[in-house]
Parts: structure tokens; C-alpha cells; sequence
């Protein structure tokens, strides 16, 4: 039997108001298998943002539908999808956004704080494990200022990572990246591919998408994969 894919889009397009509507993505078909690694690339106003917040059911479909992990998401009320992104997605962006006066381990706990349900112990021990599982277990107690840009972004990743999800989606990940701090992310992702975790990576930059397993191209909010 074969396994439920990750993502499923069905003819997605999604419509904003304006005089005349802009039409930002444009019946957009996507499957993405477990421990797939997609890049997406396109110009400045192609669609890819919009494509990102309706992966990551930030943002509702206009039309057909998204399926991730098998659930079908754009009837779902919005504190159910809520849940389901809580549960199923973990985000990654170009700013790393990190609290500048926590440490690395706090900034991962924190991903866990409005949760509810575990004691602070048990956040600290997945936040250990977590950051173990991206190489920064020696870097625990430093605060984001004394890390390198790389760094900071695997601690951004092993806060995405926290709450287990089967899908990562990335958002430019290496745009504030030197070419070795890139590379070091990318060498990452390959590991988290192999340990199981689905990657979706939005980039401009060619280093990141020739990394992929896939590449899709978004013009004028059409998907095409190359």
C-alpha cells in the first residue's frame, strides 16, 4: 500500500480582492512524499510567499484542495488548523528570530511554553535533545549574539523541530548565510531528510535549490516542476 504523502494540493489557486482580482496562485498541483526535499524557486512576485502560507496553512486556499498528512485542511475550522500546523509543520525563516537576552536553550523552550500539558523539565530535556540533533549541544548556554549566523539558524531549526513535525517548511533559510555557514545548513537538511523529516525549502539562491531532490519553478502564481 502506498504511504499517505506529506502534501497534496489539488488545483489550488488562491484569489485576492482587488480591481481586477489579483490572482496569486493559479491551480496549483503538488504531491510531496515522505522524506521528500523540495526547492521552489521564482522571481519577486511570483506567488512563492503565498505558496508558503497556504503550505503552512497560515492562509486559506481560494479554490481546490490541500491535504497534509492525509487530513483535508480547507474546511477545517481555524482553531483546528491551528492545532494541525502546531502539530505537523515546523517553520524556518531568513531572520532567525531569537530572543536576544535568552539563551539558545531558552529560545528552544520557548516553543513548547504555550502548549501547556509538560513541566518545564520535560521542555528542557526535548529542547537538549533537539539541539543535540542539530549539532549546538556545546552551545546550550550562550545567548544569540555569541553564535554564528549558522548557528543561529540551526538553533532557529532545532526549535522548529521541537514539537516533531513530518513537514519543515523553509523560507529563504541561507539568505542571511555565508557560503560556509550555507553549506553547513544544507548539509543539515540532508541529515534531517535521512532521519525521515519532508523539507520544503522557498529560495532565490542556486546553491540551496541544487541541494533539493526536486525542483518546482512558481511564474505568475504557476507551478511547474523542473
Amino acid at each position: 500500500m502506498r504511504e499517505t504523502p506529506v502534501i497534496e494540493l489539488e488545483g489550488v489557486g488562491k484569489e485576492f480582492p482587488a480591481e481586477p482580482p489579483v490572482q496569486a496562485l493559479r491551480e496549483v498541483w503538488l504531491r510531496v512524499e515522505r522524506s521528500d526535499h523540495l526547492a521552489i524557486v521564482g522571481p519577486s512576485g511570483s506567488g512563492k510567499s503565498t505558496l508558503l502560507n497556504v503550505l503552512g496553512l497560515l492562509d486559506r486556499p481560494s479554490s481546490g484542495g490541500y491535504r497534509l498528512d492525509g487530513i483535508e485542511t480547507t474546511a477545517l475550522r481555524d482553531g483546528a488548523r491551528t492545532r494541525l500546523r502546531g502539530s505537523r509543520i515546523g517553520f524556518v525563516f531568513q531572520a532567525f528570530h531569537l530572543l536576544a537576552h535568552r539563551t539558545v536553550l531558552e529560545n528552544v523552550m520557548l516553543a513548547e511554553l504555550y502548549h501547556g500539558g509538560r513541566s518545564r523539565r520535560t521542555r528542557r530535556e526535548r529542547a537538549l535533545a533537539a539541539l543535540e540533533r542539530v549539532g549546538l549541544g556545546h552551545r546550550v548556554g550562550f545567548r544569540p549574539d555569541r553564535l554564528s549566523g549558522g548557528e543561529r539558524q540551526r538553533a532557529a531549526i532545532a526549535r522548529a523541530l521541537l514539537g516533531e513535525p513530518s513537514l519543515l517548511l523553509c523560507d529563504e533559510p541561507t539568505g542571511n548565510l555565508d557560503s560556509r555557514n550555507t553549506g553547513a545548513v544544507l548539509d543539515l537538511f540532508d541529515e534531517l531528510r535521512e532521519q525521515g523529516l519532508t523539507i520544503v525549502v522557498i529560495t532565490h539562491e542556486t546553491e540551496v535549490s541544487d541541494r533539493a531532490a526536486r525542483r518546482a519553478r512558481i511564474t505568475d502564481g504557476v507551478l511547474v516542476e523542473e
